[in-house]
């Protein structure tokens, strides 16, 4: 061997010199990982979005009832429906009487679209009172309920020709008095056409709404009006049934209120609620 040359020695590490090392898939992956996880910033835990309002009695301390409340739930619905009156289409107390008899149980749209030719063909109460029932019947029969309703016009009609000269009596106990007339019909034709405040008109929205924001817990509609007419200062009957009358049309329906645009929706507990910022009462239910 000649001087100065060095034979190749054994590499320490195990392997020749410029030996290629196997590394399998798994491996290569466990390195990458390793990577990632030295160069990779640490992830920020985000914000969990607010969950929905549950259900939950009211609060101890809550007052559905406290004059602020019900001041305020009066307010807010002078600004949404500041102007309205009674929907169903009248030029006198007689055809809003009538008028009112045949809502029951149908819509006042309805009821609009009957009582135009109804009152052409029977002008004056006068001639309501000479038909039968059975005569009235197919001039109503689209509103519902035509047989029952026929006999209410004709025997109201008959008796105000008797006892009251025609004329449709301004005051409550002789309004009852008038075949198919109850609270409801007396009050709508006092207060919108007389502008009486005898009471509060209950139909079906005054009903379902009054419960939902907890100013009745009652079922029965007489029962419901005595509760309203304790809570609602009594210069606002006529205007209050009007505007949650309203209300339960445009806003507030059955099936599906639309609780997102509602303007009562931050001070309504109703179990029913399709959206809602607060908490939710299981006894506010219509």
């Amino acid at each position: 061997m000649a001087r100065g040359i060095v034979p190749r020695q054994p590499s320490k590490a195990g392997r020749q010199a410029g030996a290629h090392r196997f590394v399998t898939t798994s491996a290569l992956k466990s390195q990458s990982d390793a990577r990632a996880k030295r160069v990779s910033p640490p992830v920020k835990a985000t914000a969990k979005a607010k969950p929905p309002a549950k259900p939950n009695q009211a609060r101890k301390g809550y007052n559905p009832l406290a004059a602020e409340r019900v001041q305020e739930i009066l307010k807010r619905l002078d600004a949404t429906y500041p102007d309205v009156t009674c929907a169903l289409t009248h030029k006198n107390a007689w055809e809003l009487l009538v008028a009112t008899i045949l809502s029951a149980q149908c819509t006042d749209e309805r009821v609009n679209k009957v009582t135009p030719e109804l009152f052409r063909k029977y002008p004056t109460v006068h001639e309501f009172a000479r038909l039968s029932p059975e005569q009235l019947e197919p001039d109503i029969r689209s509103t519902g309920f035509f047989r029952n309703k026929s006999k209410s016009v004709v025997g109201a009609a008959k008796k105000l020709v008797s006892d009251f000269g025609g004329e449709v009596p301004s005051d409550m106990d002789q309004l009852l008095s008038l075949a198919g007339v109850a609270r409801k019909t007396a009050n709508v034709v006092l207060g919108t056409w007389f502008g009486k405040a005898e009471g509060v008109v209950v139909d079906t929205h005054v009903y379902r709404i009054t419960r939902r924001l907890e100013l009745t817990k009652n079922t029965e509609p007489t029962k419901i009006e005595q509760d309203l007419m304790q809570v609602i200062p009594r210069e606002k009957w006529i205007s209050f049934a009007h505007q949650v009358i309203w209300h339960g049309r445009r806003l507030c329906l059955a099936r599906s209120p639309k609780c997102v645009d509602c303007p009562l929706e931050t001070i309504c507990h109703a179990a029913d609620k399709t959206w809602s910022t607060v908490d939710i009462h299981k006894s506010a239910h219509p």
